[in-house]
């Protein structure tokens, strides 16, 4: 991550996803859907262009303390969203 990029996580409930935003353009997203408690994150995208810079660990990462904050348990469908469960033992309660 560039020195003065505006980097935020954003949720776009109405195309049922999470994204990541540089610098006002989407730069990936992590879809997600609820039922019974339960979030599913089925797929996480980074854009190619803003790939190797750490973008969907951080979109990661905040999309799971939404959830946790919400008192919705984690499904990761994603291989993504999985290690970073895994790798994260602070996030091991949701899942």
């Amino acid at each position: 991550m560039s020195a003065g990029e505006d980097i935020r996580v954003q949720r776009n409930a109405a195309a049922g996803r999470f994204e990541i935003v540089v610098d006002d353009v989407v730069a990936g997203f992590a879809d997600y859907s609820d039922a019974d408690g339960v979030r599913t994150f089925p797929h996480t995208v980074v854009d190619p262009e803003f790939g190797g810079r750490g973008l969907a660990g951080r979109m990661i990462g905040e999309a799971l303390e939404v959830t946790r904050d919400e008192g919705l348990r984690v499904r990761p469908a994603c291989e993504f969203v999985e290690r970073y469960v895994q790798k994260n033992p602070d996030s091991a309660d949701l899942a």
